[in-house]
């Protein structure tokens, strides 16, 4: 049972303060966050900051020394009991004499899953789970769905007028949002494992789709190209020192002439009914390549026949103050006759960023069911 002490939540906040720290980082490993108490007293704190380097626990106790005998630990997630790209985290604390654990939630990751919990209370070491609970899970929520179902968290991110157009009559687009909301999708980017568009897209603006506003690592370059037709100067496919490039593309698509460039692969998947990549199979194909989370970037095709596929957990919407008129439509028909049988974003929240105006929310179908449901 969770502990309902005052200093406990106290701490816990503590916790998820410090774990957000790793936001454009650790991905696709959690964010988390440590903080070692004795006698009332803060002798260690950290959090993983990178992926592949020290998780949090760790680095806590780095800062306690001989400190963390005796001491509490509050940790946001359920310390790893297994081998992964670093040792285990409860085999440190048990040989630092950590007494006490108090943990927001259990890892639903397999290799985990209350093993970590286990193994403390078998070594004598008190342990509670629970306190903040719903704060940690939204905190993780992409590593959530990975590590529980195997399937890669989606995001749609879209900058969009008042008036839902995301380019005018010409497909003219930059910049449509302002400089702090530009700044804020490069977070996004850094904070997802793999940032996708469209062929389209490619052809439009020639992204390189990296992140360039603040510090953060890049993710991998996906783009949906069912035929191959991207063109050979295009950035995504000529620079290879800045992130990898996987092109998915029908199986009976000719090859392209850059076919071959370093660090760019081409991954055919026979095509679903109407003739385009299918969105399911290359879900499964990235998720098996270990992408945690996918973040959706354009353009109007994509994020539609995303949406008609029932894949999406999140959409990230700025909206300028401004109005075009007629021009491209941010998302297409999609086949809704009755308000009632409308997509529904729920949790809604919205905040105000430099002009604009940024709404983030859950998808959620007429039917009640969540998006991103594989």
């Amino acid at each position: 049972m969770a502990s309902n002490c005052t200093h406990d939540e106290h701490q816990m906040k503590r916790v998820l303060t410090l774990a957000k720290r790793g936001k454009a980082w650790v991905a696709p490993n959690p964010m988390v966050g440590a903080v070692l108490v004795k006698d009332g007293e803060v002798v260690g704190e950290g959090y993983h900051r990178r992926f592949g380097g020290p998780h949090a626990e760790i680095n806590a106790l780095r800062e306690a020394g001989a400190k963390a005998k005796g001491a509490t630990l509050y940790v946001n997630l359920e310390p790893c009991s297994h081998y992964g790209k670093t040792p285990p985290c409860v085999d440190a604390l048990l040989e630092a004499g950590v007494s006490r654990v108090v943990a927001s939630m259990q890892d639903p990751n397999p290799k985990v899953n209350g093993a970590g919990f286990e193994k403390l209370r078998a070594a004598g070491v008190k342990v509670e789970v629970g306190l903040l609970e719903t704060e940690a899970r939204e905190l993780n929520q992409q590593y959530m769905k990975k590590a529980a179902t195997g399937w890669s968290w989606v995001t749609l991110k879209i900058a969009q007028s008042l008036d839902g157009r995301i380019a005018s009559v010409t497909g003219h687009s930059q910049w449509i949002s302002g400089k702090q909301s530009l700044r804020y999708a490069h977070l996004l980017r850094a904070s997802h494992d793999a940032v996708l568009v469209g062929s389209g897209t490619v052809h439009a603006d020639n992204p390189l789709l990296t992140v360039r506003h603040l510090r953060g690592r890049n993710p991998i370059r996906i783009v949906l190209d069912s035929k191959l037709s991207i063109p050979e100067d295009c950035l995504i496919v000529n620079t290879p020192d800045q992130a990898p490039t996987w092109v998915f593309a029908r199986s009976d698509a000719p090859e392209p002439s850059w076919a071959g460039k370093p660090n760019v692969e081409i991954i055919r998947l026979d095509p679903d009914a109407k003739g385009r990549v299918p969105l399911k199979r290359m879900l499964r194909e990235i998720a098996d390549r270990g992408v945690g989370s996918l973040m959706v970037e354009g353009g109007s095709r994509v994020w539609t026949s995303f949406l008609e596929a029932r894949v999406v957990d999140k959409i990230e919407v700025v909206i300028a103050p401004m109005i075009i008129g007629h021009g491209i439509d941010a998302i297409e028909d999609l086949k809704v006759l009755k308000v009632s049988d409308a997509i529904r974003l729920e949790p809604f929240r919205w905040r105000r960023i430099g002009v604009d105006l940024h709404v983030a929310a859950r998808i959620r179908y007429a039917d009640g069911s969540n998006g991103g449901e594989a």
